[in-house]
């Protein structure tokens, strides 16, 4: 256990301006930095980090509480501060653990738990990366959003899922793609893109105020898209549904919740927004037409990059009478012009 105040004084990451086969480890992503860091500060009382992983190229010692027994297992490990300590592996979480420290230098007396190896070489470094990293596997976004507590969007979505007759039962609450054979019709990760896009900037008073305005608009999104009503009165199969439409689809999800997010910045109140959103339900959602092409659809498959949202909304606007933005528009005069 290392006292957090140590950590940016002895762990070293490789120069970023190294090549890559002389440096054993990635080049730092400053970008990921402010919100690991944020993460602490906010939480400092029951932030959660894996161990580091460091080399040391210098001489260990340890001596254990007793000469046997298992207390010869526990004990103190001397390294002297001449030596020099390389992170294999965790160098965010050391520039996140720096740059908390700057703002709140009280964490320094907080503890993380470092696993050591004797520094054998550049290879065995690099070697050490790569089995570190050889076998991790982020999870699935819905089950992050499942297990995630602390974000107010995250306990909001799943309420939807769980609560709301929209999407009780017909949400899929781990993974973040649907198997061919699925009896559901949404994922937990989408739902919380559509979420989040839809109240992005509202001011609203109370997390309760959130759930209620959440639920109002899908359920109108609901009543101006039959086919969602009969797949949960089993007139209709999600499975089918889900082939031959794209209003179950992730970018579409995205694209109602900023279209909603428009309405909803004029007014919170529905006898406002809801006549506005009616032509919603002259949409043709069915994967055939052929105003999707190259919008939500690229070769028959729909996509989901930050282009197609674009596109996907400047439809649904159109649809709405709305104005494009002007980032909206100039993506509209390329799809125009066939510059996709």
């Amino acid at each position: 256990m290392c006292p957090l105040r140590l950590i940016p004084r002895i762990f070293l990451f490789d120069d970023d301006e190294l090549a890559p086969e002389v440096r054993a480890q990635r080049v730092l992503n400053k970008g990921r930095v402010p919100a690991l860091t944020r993460y602490i500060l906010d939480n400092p009382d029951d932030y959660v980090f894996s161990a580091l992983t460091a080399s040391v190229d210098g001489v260990m010692k340890f001596v254990g509480f007793s000469d046997e027994g298992p207390g010869m297992r526990v004990g103190q490990l001397h390294i002297p501060m001449a030596s020099r300590f390389l992170i294999n592996d965790g160098q965010h979480r050391r520039a996140a653990i720096e740059a908390a420290l700057r703002e709140n230098p009280s964490l320094g007396d907080e503890t993380i738990a470092v696993v050591f190896f004797y520094d054998a070489g550049l290879e065995r470094s690099q070697q050490m990366f790569a089995d570190l990293n050889r076998h991790a596997v982020r999870p699935a976004r819905s089950i992050g959003v499942l297990y995630d507590h602390r974000d107010e969007i995250s306990q909001l979505t799943r309420l939807l899922a769980l609560k709301s007759p929209i999407f009780k039962d017909s949400v899929e609450m781990e993974r973040s793609t649907l198997s061919a054979k699925s009896r559901k019709l949404f994922t937990l990760s989408a739902l919380y893109s559509a979420t989040t896009a839809l109240l992005q900037d509202l001011k609203l008073d109370n997390a309760e105020t959130a759930r209620t305005i959440s639920e109002a608009f899908w359920l109108a999104v609901d009543e101006l898209i039959p086919d969602w009503q009969e797949v949960r009165s089993r007139q209709l199969q999600a499975t089918e549904v889900r082939k031959q439409y794209l209003h179950t689809h992730g970018i579409a999800l995205h694209a109602l919740g900023l279209v909603g997010n428009t309405l909803l910045r004029d007014s919170l109140d529905p006898e406002d927004w809801k006549p506005r959103l009616a032509p919603l339900g002259q949409v043709d959602w069915s994967r055939s037409n052929p105003d999707w092409e190259g919008r939500a659809i690229i070769g028959g498959r729909v996509s989901k990059n930050h282009q197609n949202v674009v596109l996907t909304v400047n439809y649904l606007r159109q649809q709405l009478g709305l104005k494009l933005s002007a980032e909206e528009q100039q993506a509209e005069d390329a799809y125009k012009r066939g510059d996709r």
